[in-house]
Formats: structure tokens, sequence, C-alpha cells
């Protein structure tokens, strides 16, 4: 088992794939949840030829367990559920793997192999950000063509991968390190080598994340202030669920929802972040108050304070103190993917495998065994428990409830993988415009694995456009085949009913409601009460994000669609009450009015516009001949433009309006309910 950890710990920070939706998070979720499954066995498998249960006691047992409960019932009760218990796997493996560690790495040759392999692995990324910052491209894979790749997905998550192994590395590389075997001359060198490299990439990792230029590559944090805010308002302001959200958040993995929910109005005046929509909090610790609530953050500072406690007795000794001390600064002031979560429990494990080779006091072997009613069911021995007499039922018993967890966590968190495999090949099929074959591999991820929102949202968009396709291709003011209308109207029915599962998959995210409001606008003037549909889907996208002034657009393009002039002017107003700056919400006002009649009032609104887009010279040039028409219509001449502009990021001039619009049909067709 030693060798399998070895091997996982190796692998963990370059493992990626083109196969799946994600292509550098999931591939490790699958290695690191394939390695807990075989070691838990194995475990058991040992336990039960040996004839008894033997574990490695840490100071950090309970409070992981009990952390590991309150992520599990904040999944639980979670409104998103599905999302919740999606993102909880992958971090119980991580959890269980840092128990594995410490059980099956209890001497020095057994610690010192699944160290350097830890190390080997990190000095491997470390050389493929070299060679790619200098654009020599090792890999046979397009998406490794790029001077900023990186297999942990990130340059962020490469930087801070690689500053917790520097201290391993350096300490490796030290001519003596107590506690370890002899090192050979070539050990001695590959250590020197990891080291160097470990100091480059860490180099070229940091450098690119400070200088790049590309806005999909630069670094992008949450501020402390308004992730702060939202992890109160989370805790305290949750409609209906209070009690529940103070003690234990929203659910673990579904911090969108609480941003989109909580965000302060003042986040809109941050001119560079205001459009952005955070899946992380400003840190690690910040999203757990935020989704595990009171008491997951509670569990988490008192394993920090453990880890603390054991650093401050080990500081003399362990090659893991520093990482440890990083590891726990960086999760108060940085947020972490769960790439660096998964680190920060195996840093922890080798920490405290490390820690049982010399502290016997806080480290140490207890053996578990049945006794007497009256001195209770379960007892606990210190020490190897020789001279023992071996009962093989607790082993037996511990093995078929591991075998039931591995079952049926390894039955879904296979058919998520290989659904996220088919839905990979219908986003390839799209970008081929193979509309058939993207349609099938949908229907067949939704079949494998139904519990997946953003599988229903793009199916629903896919069954949408296939519909307007179809229609659109028949000839104008002729009778459209039976059998052409009735593949048209399946269509449209799972498109609505795709997007209505997403919403009820997971209800307070407010992508869903919008999905589902663009649908119905779609289909306005084609079926019976679309607009109805349409109006109330947008106005829950607003209860769930009511802060972000593109939702009321949204909203208010629906009622410019229908000519409602009045409420589509309320819309447009509320939009620029969040923003004042925001060009497009000025732009859609102007519209609704200069459609009502005042032309004035859309005059006022377009050099608003004007003045908000001088550093962009395409809106600049839209706005200015919309002026010069609206000027004509009254009979002025052109005023001079205003001088600056605002510095604000300023997306393209339009009006709201739906992605697809099928025909109308006279009578509406009857939609489903």
């Amino acid at each position: 088992m030693v060798w399998i950890l070895g091997i996982c710990l190796f692998l963990f920070p370059l493992v990626f794939s083109t196969v799946t939706t994600e292509s550098f998070v999931l591939p490790k979720q699958m290695l690191l949840g394939a390695t807990v499954m075989v070691g838990m066995l194995l475990f058991c498998a040992k336990m039960i030829a040996e004839g008894k249960i033997r574990l490695r006691r840490t100071p950090f047992d309970l409070v992981l367990i009990a952390f590991t409960v309150i992520v599990f019932l904040s999944a639980m009760l979670s409104l998103n559920r599905a999302d919740a218990l999606t993102a909880f796997i992958p971090l119980l493996f991580s959890i269980l793997l840092f128990f594995l560690l410490v059980n099956f790495t209890k001497d020095s040759n057994q610690f010192s192999f699944v160290l350097t392999s830890y190390l080997l692995g990190t000095a491997v990324l470390a050389l493929f950000a070299t060679l790619s910052y200098f654009k020599i491209y090792v890999l046979p894979f397009a998406l490794t063509k790029n001077p900023d790749f990186t297999s942990l997905g990130a340059l962020y998550d490469q930087a801070l991968y690689l500053i917790f192994a520097l201290p391993i590395a350096w300490y490796l590389a030290r001519p003596n390190v107590a506690h370890l075997k002899e090192k050979s001359s070539r050990q001695k060198g590959i250590f020197t080598v990891s080291l160097v490299l470990v100091l480059v990439g860490l180099f070229f990792s940091l450098y690119q994340v400070i200088s790049s230029k590309s806005q999909a590559d630069q670094l992008v944090l949450l501020p402390f202030q308004t992730g702060f805010q939202t992890a109160l308002a989370s805790i305290s302001q949750d409609t209906g669920r209070v009690f529940q959200g103070f003690l234990f958040g929203s659910g673990y993995g579904t911090y969108i929802s609480d941003f989109t929910r909580f965000k302060p109005v003042s986040f809109n005046l941050d001119q560079n972040l205001w459009f952005i929509t955070f899946f992380r909090s400003s840190s690690f610790a910040l999203e757990l108050l935020t989704t595990t609530g009171v008491l997951g953050i509670a569990a988490f500072v008192v394993l920090i304070v453990k880890a603390l406690r054991v650093v401050n007795k080990a500081s003399k000794r362990s090659p893991l103190v520093l990482s440890v001390v990083f590891a726990i600064i960086a999760s108060f002031i940085l947020p972490f993917s769960y790439n660096i979560v998964a680190l920060f429990f195996i840093v922890l494990g080798l920490f405290s495998s490390y820690c049982g080779l010399f502290d016997h006091a806080d480290f140490f072997d207890v053996e578990l065994d049945l006794v007497a009613f009256k001195k209770g069911l379960i007892e606990t021995t210190e020490g190897d428990g020789r001279g023992r007499k071996s009962n093989k039922f607790l082993p037996v018993t511990l093995f078929l409830i591991v075998l039931l967890f591995c079952a049926v966590v390894g039955f879904f968190s296979v058919r998520y993988v290989m659904a996220d495999m088919l839905f990979q090949k219908s986003l390839i099929s799209a970008s081929q415009n193979k509309g058939v074959d993207t349609y099938n591999y949908e229907v067949n991820a939704i079949q494998l694995f139904p519990y997946r929102d953003g599988f229903y949202r793009i199916y629903s968009q896919t069954n949408l456009a296939l519909a307007n396709s179809i229609a659109a291709a028949q000839t104008p003011n002729s009778q459209i085949p039976a059998k052409t209308q009735q593949t048209v109207y399946t269509l449209i029915q799972q498109a609505i009913n795709a997007g209505r599962s997403a919403t009820t998959i997971a209800p307070l995210t407010s992508f869903n409601w919008e999905n589902l409001s663009s649908i119905y606008r779609s289909l306005i003037g084609f079926g019976q009460n679309a607009d109805t549909f349409a109006v109330a889907a947008e106005q829950q996208a607003i209860v769930l994000d009511q802060n972000n002034p593109q939702v009321y657009i949204n909203l208010g393009g629906i009622y410019y669609q229908l000519a409602q002039w009045d409420n589509a002017q309320r819309q447009f107003q509320l939009a620029i009450n969040l923003k004042n700056d925001y060009a497009n919400a000025h732009y859609n006002l102007g519209h609704s009015l200069e459609a009502k009649g005042d032309l004035q009032g859309a005059l006022a609104e377009y050099q608003t516009v004007q003045s908000l887009v001088q550093n962009n010279p395409q809106n600049l040039a839209k706005i200015n001949v919309e002026i010069k028409a609206v000027e004509d219509r009254l009979g002025i001449g052109q005023k001079p433009q205003a001088s600056g502009g605002s510095n604000a990021q300023q997306p393209p001039l339009g009006i709201s309006q739906p992605s697809n619009q099928l025909p109308p049909q006279k009578p509406p067709v009857k939609l489903p309910q």
C-alpha cells in the first residue's frame, strides 16, 4: 500500500485529462478516490489477517471526524443538495487520504519513500512550469502548447503547491537528515536537483502570476471586505433557515449561490470586479464560514490550534513544520481550489506520519476489541496488542462497512465520471456543429448521472437551438408538416423540462432561473403564457442575485420585447440605481424612452452613455450615430462630445434580447405547465 500512496502523491500534481469537461480537477479527484478506496480495502484485509483492528492515534483524529460530519450535514441540509454532496465526496477522499498516510507510513523507510514521491512529483511539476515558460512543449496535447500551461489548471495553484513543497525540498537536500535512513550519493543528487527545480519553477510561477497581461490568467481575488460581508449575511440572513444557516451554512461547495445572494451593493463600485461571479470566497476559512456555518469554521479552527501545538512541539525536528505553517496561514488569507484543499490534508498527513516516528506520547497505536457490555462495547488499548487473543469479528465488520461505502460511493463516482466524459464529447460535437451528436451525448450523460444542474442547463439550450433551427428552415407562410411540427414541439417541451429540472436540482443558483427565463423568452409569440413564465423566472433570478444590475436589464428586456415601455423603463432605472456608470443600463433606458416618444429623455440617456464610453471606440461610434438620429428628429444640432470618460469596463452596447426567437404561432402552442 505504501507504493500506491507514493505513486498517488507523485502523480497528483501532474495528472490532467482532455476527455473530461474539467481537465485539471476531476482527474485528480479520480486518482484520490481510487487510491483511497483501494487503500481502505487493503487496510481492512490487513486487519482481518491480523485478527485485530490497530489504528494510529493522532491529535487530529477526533476533530477531523467532527469536521467531516459537520461538512456532511451542511451538504445534506443544503437546498442545493446535489451540488453540495458532489463537492463533499472529493473532500472526504482528501481527509481519508490523511488517515491512510498516518496508518501506512509508520517507519522511517516508508515515510522516506512517500515523502520523496511527493517531492519528486512537485519537482516534475516545476520542471514542466519552467519548460512551458520558455515555450518548450514536451507534451503532445493542444492545451499544453501555452506558456501559462500548468497541470494544476491555474498558475496561482501551481505557485501555492511549490511554496508548500519548498521547505521539504530544502530539508531533504541538506547533507544530514535526522530520523530518515542514510542517503546515498544518488539520492543526495536527486534531492538537490529537486530543490533547484522547485525554486526555479516557483520563481517563474510567481512572475507569471504577477505580470500576466491576459485577463484569463490574471489572479483575481474577491476583496476581503466583500468576502466577510457575504459570510456574515449567509449565516444570519438566510430567509426561512436562519438557525440552520447559522450552524451549518448554505452547504459545502455552494459558495456561488451565497455570493450572488448576499454580495453587497458596494461591490458594484469596483470597476474591475463587479461583473465577475466568484465561485470561491476571499479565503478558505471565510468560505468554510459561509458554506458550513459556525460549526464548520469552529471545527477547522480547533484543527488549526491542534496543528500549531504539534508544530511548536516538533519545530526542531520535522521537515514539514514550515509547510504546515504556510498551509495554515494561506487558509486564512487566500482562497483554496480543490487541488489546494487536498494538498492541505496531504501535508498534514505527511506531518503527522513524521511526528509518529518519534513522538509516541501524542502519536501511538491503539487496538480495538470487543468487551463485555458491562464494560462497554468496544475497548481501546494502547500499544501493539501482542499476546492478546485475536478476534476477527470487528475486522470483518469493518471490512463489510468499508466495502458497502466503496460500493455506493464508487457506483455514483463512476457514473459521475462516465457522464462527464460523455458531456465533454457533446461539447466537442457542438463546436463542430454536429447537432444530433451533441443532443445524443447530452441525453446519455444525463441518464447516467441526473444530478448536475449544469448538464440540464446546456441540454435545455441544445433542445431550444435545434427547435429554432428546424422552425427557421421552413418556408415562410407555408404549412409546416405535421411530423416536423411535432419534432419542434417535442424539442421545446424537452427544453422547458430540462430548464425546470436545473432549478429543481439547484434552486438557489440564479443562473438556472436566468436560463429558464431565456427559454420562455424565446417562446414569446410561439407558446401560450410564455411571457408570463419568462417574467416569473427572471424575477426569481433577481431574488437570488438582487444586487446584480444585469438581471434587471434582462427583465427590462422582456418588458421591452412585449412593448411594455413603463415596466421596461422601471427595470432599467433599477439597474442604473445599482450601478450608475453602467453604460448599457443607460443605453437600454434610452431606447425604452425613445420607444415611448420621450426623445428628450432618450437623448439625455444617450449622452450619458457617450460620456461613459469615451475610451471604447466601437461603443462610442455606435452611440454617436444614435445621438445624431435623435437630434435630427428633434431638429437640433450635434453638441460637442463630452471629454474624459469612465474607466469602467463597458461591455458592447445592445438592447437586451433573447439569443433565440422561435417564429410566432397563431394560435400560440400550449406549453407544458
